[in-house]
């Protein structure tokens, strides 16, 4: 049988596949250990290094747009909420969202997810002109050539965090460790003002009601932001259309063989706690159950200039054809 070179993260769900307790019909899975797995990414979409490989959602679009021989299958291994990822420095005196127009923020690359994600709700749900904003970044691109003009490369050496400490920028998308306080839940979920904290408490959330604020929007709106996907080379797909079917009943199969070892995913307690919040299964694999997030993630990667305006909005388009029941 064929071997398939496989990388994947570090995620139990997918953990029975690598090690062979789930078969994949026809073919055998030859495992790669990336450390961390974002270096397999641009491995992957520059050079087809592996045959199935997790890509950051946003990058897998770009790289089809610029018609680089990828194809995905509709598996989706981890996700998150991205409200508590809004970091201020100390004496930013920023207190609502409005604020941040204007501003310096730090994030890793225009183009990771999390960026997305946060200029998108930011823009969505509280009218903030992301374009004002000055994204300073210390990373490069998985595809260049696409960040707007109000993007700034760090040439100090210094991290996000490092700048963010030092008030050389005003907000960072960092996360929630190492903020220098605990945020207390507010009522509602409209951004109230906050009192600025002391200039030794170093730096604060945006959100200190993050949980509340996240869940409340998905269940207005059904978006669970994507935060990988499974990618193969074309290629494998032109040689047999049956592979991406084959490969996503073996990922399902993976998770729920997880799932009966470990119910309830308490090996996984970020994700069992996600899907505590969301009342569901924290990562849903599928077109139907994803269409909400899809649509929004290609609707804010046009937005924010990662997209041509003429991509494909249809969600089975972004996808090899194939039977993807919802698992």
């Amino acid at each position: 049988m064929d071997k398939l070179t496989t990388v994947i993260g570090e995620f139990p769900h997918g953990q029975p596949l690598l090690d062979g307790d789930v078969e994949l019909d026809g073919y055998v899975v030859d495992p790669v250990e990336v450390k961390p797995v974002i270096g397999a990414y641009r491995r992957m979409i520059r050079d087809l290094e592996f045959d199935v490989c997790e890509l950051a959602p946003v990058s897998y679009l770009m790289a089809r747009q610029e018609g680089i021989p990828l194809t995905a299958v509709p598996v989706f291994l981890n996700r998150r909420f991205h409200h508590g990822d809004v970091q201020c420095a100390a004496r930013s005196g920023i207190r609502v969202p409005k604020d941040l127009e204007g501003r310096r923020i730090g994030v890793r690359a225009y183009s990771v997810s999390t960026g997305v994600w946060v200029r998108g709700v930011l823009r969505d749900e509280y009218g903030v002109d992301i374009d004002t904003i000055t994204w300073v970044v210390d990373d490069d691109d998985h595809i260049e050539g696409r960040a707007p003009a109000n993007v700034e490369r760090v040439t100090d050496g210094r991290s996000l965090g490092e700048l963010l400490r030092a008030g050389d920028i005003d907000a960072a998308l960092t996360g929630n460790a190492g903020t220098g306080r605990a945020g207390s839940p507010r009522a509602g979920w409209t951004a109230a003002p906050q009192a600025e904290p002391a200039a030794d408490e170093g730096p604060y959330p945006l959100f200190p009601e993050a949980d509340t604020l996240a869940v409340d929007h998905y269940l207005r709106t059904g978006v669970y932001p994507l935060h990988s996907l499974i990618a193969l080379r074309s290629e494998l797909v032109e040689r047999d259309p049956g592979l991406p079917t084959k490969l996503y009943a073996a990922f399902a199969q993976s998770k729920s063989r997880h799932l009966d070892a470990h119910p309830e995913w308490s090996a996984v307690p970020r994700l069992a706690r996600q899907g505590r919040q969301i009342g569901a299964d924290p990562v849903p694999y599928g077109i139907k159950a994803n269409e909400p997030s899809l649509n929004a993630m290609v609707r804010f990667s046009i937005d924010q200039g990662l997209l041509d305006p003429g991509f494909s909005a249809d969600p089975r388009a972004l996808f090899a054809e194939g039977d993807y029941p919802d698992a």
